[in-house]
């Protein structure tokens, strides 16, 4: 029988603080005052004083509301009929389509056990040059996408969802304006991928509580898609967002902060949804690709530095492209043996001539005088910045590692690129058997 309790002791915020027992933590209780019902989450247990979150804030809450715990945690219906449907933080339709109740499941449950865990070994292809072959997207990877205000993360993880070569796709949004859910819908609907896709989305004019909620709700329908032989690619979009709530309701419950005044948890908090990413033995997989947002362009701020304990690496998004120096997966190399054999040459060789064509960039803006070499490098790092790092290249990996020789027969001379002789023999413009 669900426990009803009819006095409030007081409010802060959006929180609400009354005495009771038997209640567990994230148990959803239903708060009725005044004629008006509300859902919220229990946040704090200290012996029988119990502090609980209202989704639509506490104000207008009197003290003789009437609280229904209601037994269990949030929850989120799981079927094929997702596909294609778009909802809120709460997990309520935001599609004006109606609502899933069948075959209820529970949202933030544990990760999995390790020893149902096996060795990523495939890889997600894009169609995205400066991932496939340069920092190589692994099923069961956990991945940020490091990005300052301004920089289109939004666009490139909707190209993302276009392109991905998997099963399911389930976007969960955070803190997003109006416009960039708009985008997203639209974008996926107009070419087809509405279809195979679950939207979570909360808005900057949501409720607080309902952004803390968008990583469970995704990974907990992504975990039952994967356990159906499903590959799920999981984009969330930004974990910044969903680090400020976090903040914003450690504050309210006035609790000791720590650096920058995030919760002292946020490390945990982070590590327990990305920890969801997984590849199962006999079934499908979860990969993820998270947009953390930098506030000044600081890697050091709390939300990019504890990720980066987290996470394989992380793709940097700098002035529109994904940066190649920085921008890292740990790991590609589990995969990049099995592509192609000139793969791993021509990821190599084409980074360590970018990095000579960044220098010489440099040179030229200091008005030295360039050379022959210069010259090339400049030709060079003009096709490479236009032809593999533009973000609006949709092409194979193979015809990504044609191009690349390509590039190179254009700029260079064979002996100038330092590449193998036996690899020349068989991989170069003109020369291929």
């Amino acid at each position: 029988m669900n426990k009803v309790y009819h006095k409030i002791d007081n409010s802060s915020g959006s929180v609400i603080n009354l005495r009771a027992d038997g209640v567990r933590y994230y148990e959803l209780a239903e708060v009725t005052s005044r004629g008006q019902n509300s859902l919220a989450q229990v946040i704090k247990i200290d012996g029988n004083s119990v502090s609980l979150q209202v989704f639509s804030g506490a104000r207008g809450i009197a003290t003789d509301a009437r609280v229904r715990f209601l037994g269990h945690p949030v929850q989120v219906s799981f079927s094929d009929n997702l596909l294609g449907r778009v909802f809120d933080g709460g997990g309520s339709p935001r599609d004006n389509s109606p609502a899933l109740m069948d075959n209820m499941i529970p949202i933030g449950g544990p990760t999995v056990n390790p020893v149902k865990r096996i060795i990523p070994r495939n890889m997600v292809r894009t169609g995205i040059p400066m991932i496939d072959v340069f920092n190589t997207l692994v099923e069961s990877q956990k991945l940020p996408i490091f990005a300052k205000a301004g920089e289109p993360y939004n666009e490139l993880l909707a190209r993302i969802a276009l392109q991905a070569e998997v099963d399911i796709i389930i976007l969960g949004g955070m803190g997003l304006k109006y416009d960039d859910y708009l985008f997203f819908r639209d974008t996926l609907d107009k070419s087809g991928a509405l279809s195979r896709t679950v939207m979570f989305v909360h808005t900057a004019a949501d409720p607080v509580v309902e952004c803390t909620m968008i990583p469970d709700l995704a990974l907990a329908v992504a975990e039952k898609f994967a356990l159906d032989n499903k590959k799920v690619l999981v984009l969330l979009t930004d974990m910044t967002s969903f680090s400020d709530s976090l903040k914003e309701i450690a504050i309210t419950m006035e609790q000791i902060p720590s650096n920058r005044g995030y919760p002292g948890d946020l490390y945990s908090q982070l590590a327990s949804r990305y920890e969801k990413a997984v590849d199962f033995e006999g079934a499908g997989s979860i990969t993820i690709l998270a947009v953390t947002t930098m506030p000044g362009d600081d890697v050091t701020h709390p939300v990019p530095d504890n990720t980066g304990y987290i996470t394989e690496g992380q793709f940097y998004l700098r002035n529109g492209r994904i940066e190649p120096f920085g921008s890292l997966s740990r790991l590609k190399q589990n995969v990049n043996k099995n592509t192609r054999e000139d793969h791993r040459v021509i990821m190599d060789t084409m980074i360590q001539l970018y990095s000579q064509y960044r220098s010489t960039v440099e040179k030229q803006s200091m008005g030295f005088r360039m050379s022959e070499w210069d010259l090339k490098l400049l030709k060079y790092g003009a096709r490479f910045e236009n032809e593999m790092m533009d973000l609006t290249v949709n092409i194979p990996l193979e015809r990504a590692l044609d191009l690349g020789w390509e590039i190179l027969a254009d700029c260079f001379e064979p002996i100038e690129t330092g590449i193998r002789t036996e690899i020349i023999e068989k991989f170069w413009v003109g020369k291929r058997n």
